[in-house]
């Protein structure tokens, strides 16, 4: 797998989720963006509040598109729907694409609070060890993000986050799947 970022017209599936209080589902958007910041396409899915069927979701809404021309999985959080883990390794294996999951903030990590919500946590903390660790990227934009990535290396993927970084910290396809789960949602 080769992320041939200067080609023109790169493509990007960004996913991310949204839910609300009561909700026993989050509600997932994707969408294609090409490099030049055009929306391609879009795609919907959910994943279980506090289960574990993330990865697998976001596997079948790549499938659903239908599309072999998507270059890219942008991921919004690793960690999902209440713990709900995305494996990384697993969606870009079962897709064969490059995966990047970005996260925001800095974090010392969730396994004291998969601890406290599952009683049975062996299964969860395996997946969430089995993410790595983050690693800091200084965007463009002066924002940082923490990554994790298969598929890709380090310098690809900043590449990449970058190549989608019109402002701010949050990639396009990232952003713009964002308000459509939301809107999805509401």
């Amino acid at each position: 797998m080769r992320l041939h970022l200067n080609k023109p017209g790169i493509r990007a599936l960004g996913v991310a989720e949204s839910f609300k209080e009561g909700d026993v589902k989050s509600r997932l958007a994707g969408v294609v963006m090409r490099s030049d910041l055009v929306i391609d396409g879009f795609v919907f899915g959910t994943a279980t509040l506090g289960g574990d069927d993330a990865t697998m979701s976001v596997v079948k809404m790549f499938r659903a598109l239908r599309r072999n021309d998507v270059n890219l999985i942008i991921l919004s959080g690793c960690i999902i729907s209440m713990y709900n883990i995305v494996e990384v390794d697993s969606v870009s294996k079962k897709t064969g694409l490059p995966v990047i999951c970005l996260t925001y903030n800095e974090s010392r990590g969730i396994e004291r609070a998969i601890k406290h919500h599952f009683s049975d946590s062996g299964k969860k903390l395996a997946s969430y060890r089995g993410l790595g660790e983050r690693r800091q990227v200084k965007l463009s934009s002066g924002y940082r993000v923490y990554v994790r990535a298969s598929g890709v290396t380090d310098r690809e993927a900043e590449e990449a986050i970058n190549l989608f970084t019109l402002q701010g910290s949050i990639p396009e396809p990232v952003r713009v799947a964002k308000l459509l789960a939301r809107a999805v949602g509401a």
